[in-house]
């Protein structure tokens, strides 16, 4: 679909990278209108390629594929959170920088956000573990199985953050009741 048809239909699509040097994490959703829809979610495996730029190089390739094959209309990034080791903090940075370069490649915007940003934008909660942040993103897209590697939906929570900064958290209710009855794709009856 071409971004004219896209914007016909006020379509969008995000995709979400939660980079790193031995696993990657992605996730592709789509929003239309007010509905946000999850496309494809996984991982990149680099854990074969022993040199760390041969790493980098897969991150690209396939950083580069996702975006030829979905044709993102953004891409938002998990920005690396400061850790004791430089080393390791200098390869994270490597990788997301590989990331960013493929999506600039083809002239995709990106966005960073903090990790307790993202983990606060889906679960209300900054200090949300993984397993938190995954259990919910199960329930807004009725996934039935939670990933072997949280990294997906750690791709997947930046995607739907970013959807959430652009708006989609505007919300003109003013009490719960006018909550659900403005939203009632968000309830689930028993």
């Amino acid at each position: 679909m071409s971004k004219v048809e896209k914007k016909a239909v006020k379509e969008k699509i995000i995709l979400g990278l939660d980079p790193g040097t031995n696993v990657m994490g992605y996730a592709i959703i789509i929003v239309q209108l007010s509905k946000v829809k999850l496309l494809q979610f996984g991982v990149i495996q680099m854990g074969k390629y022993g040199a760390h730029e041969l790493k980098l190089k897969k991150i690209f390739d396939r950083v580069l594929t996702l975006v030829d094959e979905f044709n993102p209309d953004e891409v938002a990034l998990e920005a690396p959170f400061f850790g004791k080791n430089v080393q390791s903090m200098l390869k994270l940075g490597r990788a997301q920088g590989v990331a960013m370069a493929a999506a600039l490649y083809r002239e995709v915007p990106i966005t960073e956000y903090a990790p307790k940003k993202v983990k606060q934008a889906v679960t209300g909660n900054g200090n949300a573990s993984k397993e938190q942040v995954a259990r919910m993103l199960m329930q807004i897209f009725s996934i039935k199985e939670m990933p072997k590697l949280l990294d997906a939906s750690d791709a997947l929570a930046v995607a739907v953050c970013h959807h959430y900064q652009n708006g989609a958290l505007k919300n003109k209710s003013k009490s719960w009741e006018s909550f659900l009855k403005d939203n009632p794709d968000k309830v689930k009856s028993k």
